[in-house]
């Protein structure tokens, strides 16, 4: 154990990880890590006769456990500190192991033993009568570090042995494992007559005495499907054993070391693994291959011409950060700016094709991030943040183009970025985007009348030009109208005066 745990370490796995591979007290992996390789050896080969700080309360602990043999250590330690005030100042686990040695030399199991299940060998079930289902889970490698939870539904034909494997990043839902069964009944390319299930929470959600009752989106399904549902008993999972061999199966030959990807890569590769060994070996109990066996057995089952439509998956919701960024999976994840508001803003994500897409609440995308599997990662699009030298810079130039012809222009913008320093990008921004569909003499009307006003505000400007855009057009209309009654006597046309507008009515306006 000590060597593995040093192999496991020095392959980048930390503390916690190699806990969870080894199935090991993190202690363990703590103390072993920190033992160079003569002083494990040398820690070994001492002999570990310790004094039992305990052994003057021996009769009293075994006479509490002769009279109730039911009681646990906790229990067993309140009695000593109830009875002997002096009692020594150990640890609880000194006084478990103490109780489980006196258990052991007076032979005085702390339950009765249960007389072992008899087991009878059932005969094979007709071809197409019979599948189970049940569902696994599995922590996989991942690139980076830390490991990958993946959740995966399987299914077997009773007689043929011939598996089916799904696999989904998050825990299965009524509507996932539904979308899943059809899957498998395209896969085996027909339905069996009865699928025999544990009391899952996605199909039951009431025992009541036998009566089972499903989840209503499970009952829909089993209405459109002509199969029957049998349910075992609870805490009975031996009745559905060729599944449960499948699990395991899954567990250890499949998923077991190998590296996490991408959901869609799994999903591809663990057909293909299904196609290669899975179904294509033979089976240790039927002596037959699957694949084979399920050739004949195809021809039994009951006829599936529907389609599997994958459900829509309610995206789970994350806070947004005050910095315009998600916190996922230990990594932090860029918003563009301006997507925190306040305590409130939320976003959705979803994962899938080794990336992360990140959604408002009313499902518009916000921001793509590719897949990192490592941790205490800043994951950053350059577009969510202003580089502020350049994108500057360059926006003044493009607004600067644009009114070069006007000898004030120049001053005019040194004055708003003196007045508003920190909004100066903002409304060179607003400034061009309002420039860009005016014509220059109206642009230069605009300017002249903000900068001898000092109007340094660049919606303010904007109102400004529309103003004097009005203006024009109103004067086109007249001179228009002018021509048209061309027909008219010069008299009545030197009686004409046409309406001017003052530029108080804008200063009130404005005002």
């Amino acid at each position: 154990m000590w060597y593995k745990v040093k192999e496991l370490s020095s392959q980048g796995l930390n503390q916690s990880q190699i806990k969870l591979e080894l199935g090991i007290d993190r202690g363990t992996v703590r103390k072993y890590l920190s033992m160079s390789e003569a002083q494990f050896l040398a820690w070994i080969s001492t002999p570990r006769r310790m004094p039992k700080k305990l052994n003057e309360y021996y009769n009293f602990v075994k006479e509490l456990l002769e009279r109730g043999p039911y009681l646990s250590a906790a229990q067993i330690e309140d009695r000593l500190k109830e009875h002997y005030s002096d009692l020594p100042n150990v640890s609880s686990k000194t006084v478990y192991n103490f109780v489980q040695t006196v258990r052991k030399e007076q032979n005085i199991p702390k339950h009765k033993e249960k007389l072992p299940r008899q087991y009878e060998k059932l005969p094979e079930t007709e071809y197409g009568e019979e599948a189970q289902v049940d569902f696994g889970s599995y922590r996989m490698l991942s690139s980076g570090s830390g490991r990958i939870k993946i959740y995966f539904f399987t299914m077997v034909l009773s007689r043929s042995r011939q598996k089916f494997v799904y696999c989904q990043r998050i825990p299965f839902t009524t509507e996932t494992a539904n979308y899943a069964h059809e899957l498998a009944f395209e896969y085996f390319e027909g339905i069996p007559r009865r699928i025999i299930y544990d009391q899952d929470r996605v199909f039951v959600k009431d025992e009541n005495l036998g009566d089972v009752l499903l989840t209503d989106g499970f009952m829909q399904f089993t209405n459109a499907h002509p199969f029957e549902v049998i349910f075992c008993r609870k805490a009975d999972p031996e009745s559905k054993g060729k599944v449960e061999n499948v699990v395991k199966y899954v567990k250890h030959n499949y998923l077991k070391g190998r590296v996490f990807q991408d959901i869609d890569r799994l999903q591809k590769e663990v057909l293909q693994w299904l196609d290669r060994t899975g179904n294509a070996k033979i089976h240790g109990t039927t002596r037959r291959i699957p694949k084979q066996e399920w050739e004949k057995e195809k021809q039994y089952l009951l006829t599936y011409s529907g389609k599997p439509e994958k459900p829509f998956l309610n995206l789970p919701i994350y806070p947004v950060r005050k910095d315009n960024t998600v916190l996922y999976r230990s990594n932090y994840y860029s918003l563009p700016l301006g997507t925190y508001q306040d305590r409130g803003a939320n976003v959705l994500l979803e994962e899938k094709e080794m990336k992360r897409f990140f959604y408002t609440i009313d499902n518009q995308l916000l921001a793509t991030h590719e897949l990192s599997l490592d941790t205490g990662r800043i994951i950053k699009n350059n577009d969510h943040a202003r580089e502020k030298s350049k994108t500057l810079q360059k926006t003044y130039e493009l607004v600067f183009e644009s009114l070069r012809y006007i000898p004030q222009a120049e001053q005019y913008l040194a004055a708003i970025e003196k007045d508003k320093p920190r909004y100066f990008h903002d409304n060179l921004r607003v400034i061009q985007k309002n420039i860009e569909s005016s014509s220059q003499e109206i642009i230069n009307l605009a300017l002249l009348y903000c900068y001898e006003n000092q109007i340094l505000n660049a919606n303010r400007f904007a109102e400004v030009l529309n103003y004097f855009e009005n203006e024009q057009a109103l004067k086109n209309v007249k001179h228009n109208v002018c021509i048209e009654t061309g027909n008219l006597n010069k008299q009545q046309n030197a009686d004409m005066q046409p309406q001017k507008s003052d530029i108080n009515e804008y200063e009130s306006i404005m005002n």
